[in-house]
């Protein structure tokens, strides 16, 4: 009877051990990200851009046609849509989403098409194709086109199911977070 009664409390301190080496392992993770976090580290993993670890630089110049940003995407309907549909992640922008990490390829005052593919300026975007239904057959519904807006910018991934101005036309530039940096990252 004694022995199983010590088995059973060994049993019940292995457990107890094991319950405290997670909680560490998790607590210290959680306390890690927030740190990283707060120093302006994100992990993206989206197949937008490669996977892994970037930073937030703060911009100290005009935003250029080239540039890798992080976005915060305006808190609108059809973000909310995107968001149920799974298009956008969880995160701390408004909206409850996370930023985006985009190319711009598009400024005030340029000129956007959309048919099959993108053209700004009459110039076609490479990787551009647009989508008529997501990977589950639902209808995407495109932007229509037109010129950039003053403060606003037209967002790009190469990726051929990126979800970008494509679809939702363009972004103000007062949810530019700043420059994207890659730190540690893996492109499958």
């Amino acid at each position: 009877m004694k022995m199983r009664h010590r088995h059973k409390v060994l049993r019940r301190m292995k457990r107890l051990v094991w319950f405290y080496r997670i909680s560490s392992i998790s607590l210290f993770t959680l306390g890690f990200i927030l740190l990283l976090g707060g120093q302006g580290f994100r992990v993206n993993l989206t197949p937008s851009e490669p996977l892994g670890l970037w930073r937030i630089v703060e911009l100290d110049r005009s935003i250029l046609v080239g540039d890798l940003v992080f976005i915060c995407p305006p808190d609108t309907d059809a973000m909310g849509e995107a968001r149920a549909r799974g298009y956008l992640r969880f995160g701390l922008c408004p909206g409850r989403v996370a930023p985006l990490i985009k190319t711009v390829v598009g400024t005030s005052g340029q000129a956007v098409e959309i048919a099959d593919d993108v053209r700004v300026d009459g110039r076609p975007l490479p990787h551009s194709r647009v989508a008529r239904v997501d990977g589950q057959g639902r209808e995407m519904v495109r932007y229509g086109g037109g010129v950039v807006p003053p403060d606003a910018v037209f967002l790009h991934s190469e990726f051929p199911a990126s979800f970008d101005s494509r679809y939702f036309g363009p972004l103000p530039m007062d949810g530019i977070l700043g420059l994207a940096r890659e730190v540690w990252t893996y492109a499958p």
